[in-house]
């Protein structure tokens, strides 16, 4: 499989963030993460719960943890990726099945999540920035990705 396209790289507030994506754990939700970068939607989007030691959460149009795409939700692909350091997993609701742009970032292990969420990718570089992230739950002038990109 080629790594082309398969690099995501979030410019924060905090400095970039570069994420490999793993389709071969989460292809569903790659394509979907690829589609939503294409089209601008993570670019402004805040860092809306951030909780210290645990994980900083993303991608919730609204800021507020309760919005998604226009797309419906994604079927769950829990894999056996363990939830540690950089590990880049889907926020979801009580359904297994209600993903749709919210993902995390972990801090530090949180093994608690595995096999409940999707790992779809790892950060690579720029962890240093993640931990600089404005913690809360909600965020007061949360860090927001600027831009996404992928390569």
């Amino acid at each position: 499989m080629s790594e082309a396209g398969n690099t995501l790289t979030l410019e924060t507030t905090q400095g970039p963030v570069v994420i490999k994506m793993r389709p071969d754990l989460a292809p569903g939700h790659v394509d979907h993460i690829k589609k939503l970068v294409g089209e601008g939607f993570y670019d402004g989007i805040v860092f809306h719960r951030v909780i210290e030691g645990f994980m900083a959460q993303t991608g919730c149009p609204k800021g507020t943890g309760t919005g998604g795409s226009s797309y419906p939700d994604l079927k769950a692909e829990f894999n056996a990726q363990p939830h540690v350091r950089g590990t880049c997993s889907m926020a979801r609701a009580q359904n297994p099945n209600s993903a749709n742009s919210q993902f995390f970032i972990c801090f530090g292990d949180a093994r608690f999540l595995d096999r409940q969420y999707t790992v779809w990718g790892e950060v690579t570089s720029g962890m240093e920035n993640v931990d600089k992230i404005k913690r809360g739950e909600p965020v007061q002038n949360p860090d927001k990705i600027v831009k996404a990109t992928l390569s």
